[in-house]
């Protein structure tokens, strides 16, 4: 039983250096990016961030009410910089795009918590998933491109102010 327990805190541990969700008042750090980077050096960081979602039904046909979790991660195994390249500004605008990502994934579970299904209930959801990620992906480059992956350091201070009043106005 005991070399079970260890075991089982083990592959604990492995998943949690795989990925780690999105919580308030926490902030990445340069030692979560373990990613080597590439050697071209026109990018200073990458942020690998995104959305996870799992649910149960409960109720009959035609009224599908849900018991859901939508996560955001990021994936520091994915994630990497260039320590020469980088400062806080820099680690700063990668923490906004996860921060991005837990707005989403806010929007992800608001539409869930007021929709009731009615159909098929998987393909219903893969559905929301994908539009949810089509305008993350939409809104990302959009960040990236109105802060210039931030050098625009007056870009960057406008939207550091634009997130931080979403994720206060949003609810968990």
């Amino acid at each position: 039983m005991r070399s079970l327990l260890l075991f089982a805190l083990a592959l604990q541990a492995q998943q949690e250096d795989v990925a780690f969700g999105w919580e308030s008042g926490e902030q990445l750090t340069w030692e979560d990016f373990k990613a080597a980077p590439p050697t071209d050096k026109t990018i200073a960081a990458t942020t690998a961030s995104g959305l996870s979602y799992s649910f149960k039904t409960r109720g009959g046909p035609g009224e599908y009410r849900l018991d859901y979790e939508v996560i955001a991660y990021f994936y520091p195994e994915k994630s990497w910089y260039h320590p020469e390249l980088c400062d806080a500004m820099v680690l700063k605008h990668e923490q906004l795009h996860f921060d991005i990502s837990e707005i989403f994934a806010r929007k992800m579970r608001k539409i869930l918590s007021e929709r009731t299904f009615k159909g098929n209930v998987r393909a219903e959801i893969r559905s929301i998933f994908s539009e949810i990620n089509k305008e993350l992906s939409a809104y990302q480059d959009r960040y990236d491109l109105e802060t210039d992956f931030s050098r625009n350091r007056e870009g960057q201070l406008r939207w550091n102010k634009k997130i931080a009043e979403k994720l206060e106005r949003t609810s968990q």
